[in-house]
């Protein structure tokens, strides 16, 4: 098995939140406003990683940018 393979490609939103600092609550509404990036499967909502450290990313340039 590949090292890509091995690698979760999505998180759950209490993790993706954790990552962040932010308390269960807080993460959840932030995915359901949008501003953690989610997918929908069955009655679960998962992070994708790619999408969450992409976000991630966009910030830090972003604020290099403003600096």
């Amino acid at each position: 098995m590949s090292e890509v393979q091995s690698q979760r490609r999505t998180i759950s939103i209490e993790e993706a939140g954790r990552q962040l600092g932010l308390s269960r609550n807080s993460a959840y509404q932030a995915a359901g406003r949008g501003e953690i990036p989610t997918i929908k499967i069955g009655r679960r909502l998962l992070v994708p990683v790619v999408a969450f450290e992409r976000l991630l990313n966009s910030a830090v340039v972003a604020q290099q940018g403003a600096a």
